[in-house]
């Protein structure tokens, strides 16, 4: 079975923590970077405070293969990530030239400013993500990805950084779905659970248009073994008299 390569992504903004921007991003990096046979582990979402970017990319860095980072590289006073990731690092931010030519490519005589040139301030050693979107560039410093929050810029740089990474084994998954609320299938799926603990079960209850139903999603990079134990989920909901409601993988 292929290696185990592991990430995480690291939200950075006072709005996403306040409620008023709700974070879109998740989703789309979770699917993307499975895709690419990474495993996204944890996410965490940090206020714009200095101290506390540095301790968590500095603590993450040093679990996971890769971490990824979301927001705070605009042209504002508040957009501090740039220069904690470069002190995370031990190193200096400085004005990438390369970076500082995007710009003044991008923008006209008259729209250029310190602000935004405060965009192509990078640490030193680090190396450019490209925007198409909105030119100004991420970076990539050691294992840490900086992304822009915005989801359709963000996405776009993490179409530049996927061909980049080296990935493992993606994980698969299987669905089954049963009329039983999870109260009456506990004690069997817990069982199930132990003997298949290289496996991840989940269950997650429904309640729609008045009809109570329960999803078991296994997940594991093996598709054999996740066939084989959603086979012995449909007969432990049989033995259970429960039905099995037909639904896709997910």
């Amino acid at each position: 079975m292929s290696t185990t390569i592991t990430a995480a992504l690291i939200i950075i903004g006072n709005e996403i923590l306040s409620g008023r921007t709700h974070d879109k991003n998740i989703p789309h990096i979770a699917t993307k970077l499975n895709e690419a046979g990474v495993q996204l582990r944890e996410v965490r979402v940090i206020p714009d405070v200095a101290d506390t970017i540095v301790h968590t990319v500095n603590e993450m860095r040093a679990a996971y293969d890769y971490i990824f980072t979301t927001g705070g590289i605009g042209p504002t006073h508040d957009d501090i990530t740039s220069e904690n990731i470069a002190r995370a690092f031990g190193v200096s931010l400085h004005r990438h030239p390369e970076a500082e030519r995007i710009l003044r490519a991008h923008y006209t005589a008259d729209q250029i400013n310190e602000a935004r040139l405060k965009m192509a301030d990078v640490p030193v050693g680090a190396s450019l993500i490209a925007n198409p979107v909105s030119a100004a560039p991420g970076f990539i410093m050691g294992n840490v990805h900086v992304m822009a929050g915005v989801p359709r810029i963000m996405q776009a740089m993490l179409d530049n950084v996927l061909p980049t990474l080296v990935g493992g084994a993606s994980v698969l998954s299987v669905s089954v779905t049963t009329n039983l609320p999870e109260g009456t299938i506990a004690d069997g799926l817990t069982a199930l659970a132990q003997r298949y603990a290289q496996t991840d079960i989940g269950s997650y209850p429904t309640f729609k248009q008045g009809e109570l139903s329960t999803t078991l999603v296994i997940r594991s990079p093996d598709a054999a073994l996740n066939d084989s134990v959603a086979n012995e989920l449909r007969a432990l909901i049989a033995s259970l008299g429960g039905q099995v409601i037909p639904t896709p993988s997910v």
